[in-house]
């Protein structure tokens, strides 16, 4: 089988592994010279503990164990089993943390309630004040710029992979066929469009009413903090954010500890994750109502600061980056991602939601055993 698959993202790219892993043929068409969308705009965590249960839950329980599988085959992925904590400050926080690992999917998330001192033991950098932390042992971390470089060097070796990049496909040329701008006609027995937060051009022809929505977010990274930071870390608003968290408990919280007006307005949350080279990747906004604001803004940067660096106990290392990102989300946001056959042998998979990272190895996994592959 020769599959074609559009957009060489994350999503995209683990398309192009599951096929080839299956002894097909690939051919991955990317309209930059390389992806420069979220999946590099992020922050490479593999996110188990804020998932809503059920589909949600499973598809990224199943994604963490394929990307350990796939980072052990491709250590240049910077796979790392790291968990996460998320501090809590006070009773109505702890109350949150208390709930979650009371729910009947708190052993498969790996949850557990641990005092401050014990979380210091995990994560020793936290020498900030806080009263209790929520661990999640099954979260974990890949190098969110560098993965897809290293994953497409794995498929070349196999020999039955091709990139082509700097080329936008334009139309459907017939079954299981793509037209790029080149006036190239590329054939297969399937095309997969996972195209990302590019819901324009050829997408927007195929399906006017796509039930996809775009989501703006800021984000930034530290210099080397000089010292490991051995999990991931979240801050409370995090509870707010993500769907694993719902209880009378959160209402509690919602009703009687607003967020800081900065956090309310930006729709923010911290979450937080070393990178290989000592950095520290920070974020993030949300940003829902189109046309999107061009610049981006100081006081959503101040807030994370203030927030770290109560958590560390200490000040942050100098800023390098600030950057902006997009992607794509299901309206429906209890869907995992949008799949649908929109021509003759061509399916259109996008819309994780900021879940991407997270989720694509299953994602991929599923379109791959639906369509026979």
């Amino acid at each position: 089988m020769r599959v074609i698959v559009v957009g060489g993202g994350v999503v995209g790219t683990m398309h192009a592994w599951q096929a080839v892993q299956r002894g097909h043929e690939v051919v991955q068409i990317e309209r930059e010279a390389e992806a420069r969308g979220a999946s590099l705009r992020n922050f490479g965590q593999i996110w188990v503990s804020g998932r809503a249960g059920g589909e949600e839950l499973d598809t990224a329980l199943r994604a963490r164990e394929l990307w350990e599988r796939i980072g052990a085959e491709v250590p240049g992925l910077g796979f790392r089993a790291i968990g996460s904590l998320t501090p809590v400050r006070n009773s109505l926080e702890y109350a949150v943390a208390e709930a979650a690992v009371a729910r009947s999917d708190a052993a498969a998330r790996g949850y557990e309630l641990v005092t401050a001192e014990q979380a210091r033991k995990i994560n020793p950098a936290l020498r900030g004040d806080f009263e209790a932390a929520l661990w999640c042992e099954r979260d974990a971390a890949v190098e969110p710029r560098t993965a897809q470089l290293h994953l497409r060097e794995a498929l070349r070796a196999t020999g039955r992979y091709t990139f082509l990049p700097g080329r936008e496909v334009r139309d459907v040329a017939g079954p299981g066929a793509v037209r790029d701008d080149h006036g190239d006609v590329h054939r297969g027995d399937a095309v997969v469009l996972a195209t990302g937060a590019w819901l324009s051009g050829l997408v927007r022809e195929l399906v006017p009413e796509l039930p996809v929505r775009r989501v703006r977010l800021q984000m930034m990274q530290t210099a080397p903090l000089g010292e490991p930071l051995t999990t991931s870390v979240a801050d409370a608003d995090s509870f707010r954010y993500y769907p694993a968290y719902p209880s009378a408990a959160l209402d509690r919280l919602d009703a009687e500890q607003a967020q800081a007006p900065v956090a309310a307005e930006h729709k923010m949350q911290l979450l937080m994750v070393q990178r290989q080279d000592g950095g520290l990747t920070i974020g993030d906004t949300h940003e829902y109502e189109h046309p999107f604001a061009f610049d981006t803004l100081e006081d959503p940067y101040e807030h994370l600061t203030e927030v770290v660096e109560a958590f560390l106990g200490r000040p942050l290392p100098k800023i390098r980056r600030r950057w902006a990102g997009v992607y794509a989300q299901c309206t429906d946001t209890t869907r995992v991602v949008h799949r649908q056959q929109v021509a003759d042998g061509v399916w259109l998979v996008t819309g994780p939601g900021g879940r991407g990272m997270t989720c694509s190895p299953a994602i991929a996994e599923t379109t791959a055993d639906e369509l026979g592959w």
